[in-house]
Order: structure tokens, then sequence, then C-alpha cells
């Protein structure tokens, strides 16, 4: 009895009436999934939007978590278990579930699970026809790439982690997206019911206050929200972000800040949806397989040269009189009065009377100290730099190691409503990797959301793969270079499908 009451609700929520079956319905729901047992700044939550086209529903998702799976709060199982029950209770087949973390590190209730489920049983109640329109913003102000080209040739990045090299040694950066990608879907009067917007920006500012945050994207997504009105839900799906940073993220003068960038970001997806006229005529199609990738066999050759370079900068360290105490006094001093810093200048004068030059000789030794000093500095600057991504390579190779075969499967999804086009990665896609897949896509509204299905960590291009530096997309990796020809063909092969 109980399995027919299930059947029959599904039938009830989900089943085509035969009246409409060319129009796409829409239903969405959201649930909040903040944990509350630590301080709070602003809520999380977990968002759906279901659509139904004829005989084909998807659900598309959005959480506000680091990942789906292996980092933060939510397990491993997580997507397995939300598409069996959705399945089960709504006969929504596993493979049209797209599930995409906003990579924000909030921290999500214990029952994430339970909630990102009940949001979707929500959408279903609340199905209606709708119009859509695909488009695209632009918003340049909020990111920057965090990968530094140096003189040597090799890259580095910029992290909370460690320190950034030093200028002189930068003499560039990588690229960047200022593209919004989205989708708009109005009621049949008009009315704004939903959007998607997608954008290439790790959301990890914070806030002044450190409380447990949605950043950027939350921000962006309450004023996409408010400016709609009509109670139309912004769901944001990540961009390939692997490679970008909030902008001024090492800004140590102002608190850290997430809501001003938030806010810039939806009002600028805002002005992009108000340019969409959207249409009845918007088909559904999704198209799921499973690609296998090779997974990296030279973390071991790579750590050895971490090591080497590690032993090699340690004999660099050479000792110097000075220590941090007075290092910095005499810092300022010598750069302060450059000409006579240990004393007024009438001393110097009159020892240059008298033919001595004592201060002379103290300003010399001084100087060479610092000098010294300041070389061992940017020596143990990189040696922590070194030590966190040879950190990042050993828990890699262990996990490659245990996975016992050389390749490691992973979804890539093919969305397309009306003319949004969406292609989908469990990785943290670095931006070249979107920029190449948009560019070269024959249709114009086509999108990438990393993050999604899945979590498997970085996934750089094969050519940062291979930078002769160490920066935490080429480490923080459990793909050999070759991944990304295989995703690219894929991607195509899929793009044309749709």
């Amino acid at each position: 009895m109980k399995k027919l009451c299930i059947l029959s609700l599904a039938a009830l929520l989900l089943a085509p009436f035969a009246a409409e079956a060319a129009q796409l319905h829409a239903g969405v729901g959201k649930a909040d999934i903040t944990d509350r047992t630590v301080p709070v700044n602003d809520p999380l939550y977990a968002k759906a939007l279901v659509l139904r086209d004829g005989d084909t529903t998807a659900a598309i998702i959005t959480v506000d978590a680091v990942a789906i799976g292996q980092l933060g709060r939510i397990k491993n199982d997580f997507l397995a278990n939300v598409r069996a029950q959705l399945q089960k209770e709504l006969n929504i087949s596993p493979s049209n579930v797209l599930i995409n973390a906003s990579h924000c590190h909030g921290i999500v209730c214990n029952d994430y699970e339970k909630l990102t489920v009940q949001a979707v049983r929500d959408a279903c109640r609340n199905m209606v026809p709708v119009k859509v329109g695909a488009g695209r913003g632009r918003e340049d102000r909020v990111s920057e790439n965090r990968r530094l080209l140096l003189k040597d040739g090799s890259e580095s990045d910029v992290r909370h982690a460690y320190s950034v090299v030093p200028d002189e040694q930068v003499t560039g950066i990588g690229p960047m997206d200022p593209e919004i990608g989205l989708l708009r879907l109005d009621r049949q009067d008009g009315r704004p019911f939903a959007a998607i917007y997608n954008f290439a920006v790790h959301p990890i500012q914070t806030v002044p206050s450190r409380g447990n945050t949605a950043d950027i994207t939350g921000f962006a997504s309450r004023a996409i929200e408010d400016a709609l009105g009509d109670g139309a839900l912004a769901i944001f799906l990540q961009g390939c972000c692997g490679d970008i940073n909030p902008v001024q993220y090492k800004d140590v003068h102002n608190p850290r800040d997430a809501e001003p960038l938030g806010n810039l970001l939806g009002l600028s997806a805002v002005r992009g949806l108000r340019k969409i006229q959207t249409r009845d005529d918007g088909g559904l199609r999704v198209i799921n397989e499973v690609l296998p990738l090779p997974r990296a066999t030279d973390m071991e050759r790579r750590m050895v040269a971490i090591q080497s370079e590690q032993a090699r900068l340690l004999q660099s360290l050479r000792g110097t009189s000075l220590n941090l105490k007075t290092f910095i006094p005499l810092f300022v001093q010598y750069n302060l009065a450059t000409n006579f810093p240990s004393y007024s200048s009438h001393r110097y004068l009159l020892e240059k009377s008298l033919g001595r030059d004592d201060l002379a000789k103290l300003d010399a030794e001084n100087r060479a100290n610092m000098a010294s000093y300041i070389r061992n500095i940017h020596t143990m600057e990189q040696l922590t730099r070194l030590q966190a991504n040879l950190n990042l390579l050993k828990m890699h190779k262990k996990q490659n190691d245990d996975a016992g075969k050389p390749t490691l499967d992973v979804e890539v999804v093919g969305l397309r409503i009306g003319d949004f086009v969406l292609v989908t990665f469990p990785g943290e896609l670095t931006v070249e990797v979107g920029l190449g897949i948009k560019k070269r896509a024959p249709a114009p509204f086509t999108f990438v959301a990393g993050y999604t299905n899945g979590y498997i960590y970085y996934a750089p291009t094969a050519e940062g793969r291979r930078n002769k530096g160490f920066a935490q997309e080429d480490c923080d990796c459990l793909l050999a270079p070759e991944w990304q020809k295989l995703f690219e063909e894929k991607v195509a092969a899929i793009l044309k499908k749709l």
C-alpha cells in the first residue's frame, strides 16, 4: 500500500499532461541548510529547480557548500543517496539529477541530505508552465586570476596558506572570465519565476564577523531575488574558478567582506537578465556520460623534485647577526633616512671632517646584514610554499595508489534548456579550460560548471599541470596532464548531440 501511495504521488507530481506535452514546466524549492551551532552571518541554502518537458524530467540542485563529497561536511555518498531517494519518490532518473556546489566554505547542518531532498519535493509540488530565455552578463570587478607568471618561466599562486612571491619576480598573471551565463524562466504572465547564473569565482572572501556565510554568491543570489521579486529563485552554478580568487584576496588593511562583491555580481546578473526575452519554445535535453580519466603517475618524481629544491634552499640560508627584533627597526631606519640612517647629518659631517668613517662602516655592516636577513625571509617563504604543495602531492599519491586502478571515472553532463547550454565536470576546472570550451562551442549560449556531481579536486590545464614550479592547482590534483584533451573531446561530442 505504501509503495502504491508513493507511485501515485510521483504520478501526480510529474506525469506530463497530454495537452501540454510540448510545454516546459518548472518548479522551485529551497531549504535552509545552515549549521547554527556556530556563529552565523547569513544563511546557506540547498535550492532546486525541477524541469519537465514531455517525458523528460531533470532536477538542478545547488548547495552552499565547499564540495559534493571529499571536502567539508558533505559525505561521499550524498549524491548517490539523493538520487536514489528522488528516483524512488519522484521517479526522476539519477542521470538527470545535477548537483552543483557553490564552493563557498560555509558549514552546512547535519541533516543537509534530508533538506536537499525536501527542496526537490517542494519544487515538484509547485510546477508551472514557464517561458525561458538565455543570455549573458558581465562582471570584471569581483575576481582575479591567482596564477602568477614568473621570470624563470615557472608559475606560482596566491593563497592564504603561504606568502606571495616577491613582486620583482612576477611578469604577468593568468586570464579571467568576466562572463555571467544566464537562464531566465518566467511564468506565462511574464512574471519572473527563476534564474540560473553561472560565474567563475572562489567564494572564499568571508565576512568581517567571520560568521558562517554563503559568501559572495550567497549575497549575489539575494540581490538577484530582491531585484526580480515575485518570489523568484536565483540558482548559482559555479563555473571554472579553480584559479580565480576574489579581487584583493590578500588585503590586510581592510576587513574581508563578501557582501559588496556579491552585490556587484548580483546586480550585473540582473542587468543581463532584464535584457533576455523569454519564449515558450524551450525544450529540455540531458546527456550524462561517464568518462575515464588517467590518474597521475608522476607524483613521486615531482615530490623528489620538491624535496631536492627544499634541500638546496636550506643550504642557501646564511647566518646573520640580526633577529626579528633588531631587523624591523633597522629596516625602518635605513629606508627612512637613506643618506644618514644611524644619526643626524651633522654627526656624519663631523666624522668626515676628522677623516673618520665609523658611521659609514656601521651602515655598510647593517645593510649587509639586512640584505642577508631578507634573503633568508624569502627563502623561508619559498620553503613554506614548497612544503604546502609537497603535502598535497603526498596526499593525492596515496589516494591514487589506494584506488587500485589507473583511471578515475567522472560524470560529464550536457544540459540544454531552450537556448541555454551547460556542460559540467566534478573537479575544480581552471578558467582557461572553460574559456576554450565556450569559444569552440557550436551554440552561442554555452557555459561550463565545475564542482558538479562529485568532487575530484583541481583540474588544471595540461600546460599548467606541467608547471616547473609548484602551485596548488598543479599539486592538489589526481589527474595526469592528458585529462584535458580527453575531457574536451567528450564535451565536443556531447555538445554536438545537444
